[in-house]
């Protein structure tokens, strides 16, 4: 019985052939970009759990509905301090940053 070989690659090996290794401009942008989106991604899946609209999170974390959609749909990055204020006082929960070398 012949063995067949797979075509499957990892996601890094992926962003290594098409973008360059970790450490190369266009790689290091594509890494910044999805840490970007997941940042947003994050806001609107914990937002949802909380039943809160765009606008309600805005009010309590003192910025405008636009800029959580902006935020959400990965078209503005949020400043940390605006983070630490729509995940505090907006969601009620904590930021934690880490480091990694």
């Amino acid at each position: 019985m012949k063995s067949k070989k797979s075509n499957t690659i990892s996601l890094d090996q992926f962003k290594d052939k098409h973008y360059g290794e970790t450490g190369t401009k266009n790689r290091d942008e594509l890494d910044l970009g999805y840490e970007n989106f997941k940042i947003g991604a994050l806001i609107h899946e914990a937002r949802l759990e909380k039943g809160l609209t765009q606008e309600e999170l805005a009010q309590k974390a003192g910025t405008t509905k636009s800029y959580i959609s902006k935020i959400e749909n990965n078209i503005k990055e949020v400043r940390f301090s605006t983070l630490q204020k729509i995940v505090e006082l907006g969601l009620g929960g904590r930021l934690e940053l880490s480091i990694k070398l």
